[in-house]
């Protein structure tokens, strides 16, 4: 039956034309996104991974950052301490060297002074960002003080994040040759200022333990000898000539016992940043093993999508004709009435 007031062709030709209508406005925006799941409504769960495993790989970049950060602070500390103890051989062999017969203390002491200047000036400089794991640190003089470095973001199974750290623990205090675990040059005070007459260089040598000061030499006591003196303040010009060949043996002992301190902590904060070179390289696969998984989620394929768009326009072009021919259909009706 033909009519001129419902035209049924048309309308299933319409109906048609704004089904490839809504379908190239959807492929349009996956092309032009890159996305095949842009919104919550095109995927609710794949939309809800994604924006999460985004959110913590945002995290995951800012723990790059502070890895960045702490493997600075590391690599400061370590420069320092490895600089101290070239200054520390120096000073070492100053004292072998006095121990030769003929040789003026005094002047080798001169020599000296001038290196225990410049350990003072190694422990000041050892500074990035504020921070100093060689020298100072808040009452590290008289306990330990722990620091921190971020090396991971965490989400467990239940959905909790936590930021994990790395602790390094500043020791200006256990001064024992063999197995203490003092690792500063200087301890601190109470207002995290250094303070001299603390850690490897400033403690005494009457505090050090499992040095084996030889306090037999003519009856004299090692401790009247060099006991009040450290690596920092030691003057072997100062020596009397009846303590002058005891003296300068245990400041000997003194420094070797001060040299296997800083090779000890040294090696630690070698360690460290060992682990914190392998956590960067780990935190850098892990980003991107997240984004290549989010990819596979929501990530449009361009060649099939560029595909599907270029059949859709053929087939609006397709359907504008029919609805073309569906409504010219009902002009054919004039030609009865002529």
């Amino acid at each position: 039956m033909t009519s001129i007031l419902t035209n049924i062709a048309a309308m299933s030709a319409l109906q048609t034309l704004r089904t490839i209508g809504t379908n190239m406005e959807t492929t349009q925006g996956r092309v032009s996104s890159g996305l095949r799941v842009g919104e919550a409504s095109d995927n609710a769960a794949y939309w809800s991974i994604a924006t999460t495993m985004r959110s913590d790989n945002m995290a995951l970049s800012a723990v790059e950052d502070a890895l960045g950060l702490g493997a600075a602070k590391v690599d400061t500390a370590y420069a320092g301490m490895e600089s101290a103890i070239e200054v520390v051989k120096e000073i070492k062999k100053k004292i072998v060297a006095a121990t030769e017969e003929g040789v003026d203390k005094k002047k080798v002491q001169e020599e000296i002074s001038q290196l225990q200047q410049q350990l003072m000036s190694i422990g000041q400089s050892a500074s990035f960002s504020g921070e100093n794991w060689i020298a100072g640190g808040l009452n590290t003089g008289t306990a330990t003080l722990n620091v921190s470095v971020v090396s991971g973001f965490v989400r467990d199974a239940s959905g909790a994040v936590s930021v994990k750290t790395t602790t390094y623990t500043l020791d200006g205090t256990t001064a024992a040759a063999a197995t203490g675990s003092m690792n500063v040059l200087f301890g601190g005070d109470a207002t995290g200022a250094i303070d001299s007459a603390t850690g490897i260089l400033g403690t005494a040598a009457s505090a050090w333990t499992g040095v084996d000061f030889n306090d037999s030499v003519a009856g004299v006591d090692a401790a009247s000898v060099i006991g009040a003196s450290s690596i920092y303040t030691l003057n072997i010009g100062a020596f009397t000539a009846a303590n002058e060949t005891q003296g300068i043996a245990e400041a000997l002992k003194l420094v070797e016992a001060g040299l296997q301190a800083m090779t000890s902590a040294a090696s630690e904060l070698g360690s460290i940043s060992m682990r914190i070179g392998l956590q960067e390289d780990f935190v850098a696969k892990l980003s991107d093993s997240i984004d290549s998984g989010v990819g596979r989620l929501v990530d449009a394929d361009m060649n099939e999508e560029s595909t599907r768009l270029k059949a859709l326009q053929t087939q609006q072009q397709l359907a504008i004709q029919s609805l073309s021919i569906a409504n010219s259909s009902s002009e054919n009706i004039l030609q009865l009435f002529r």
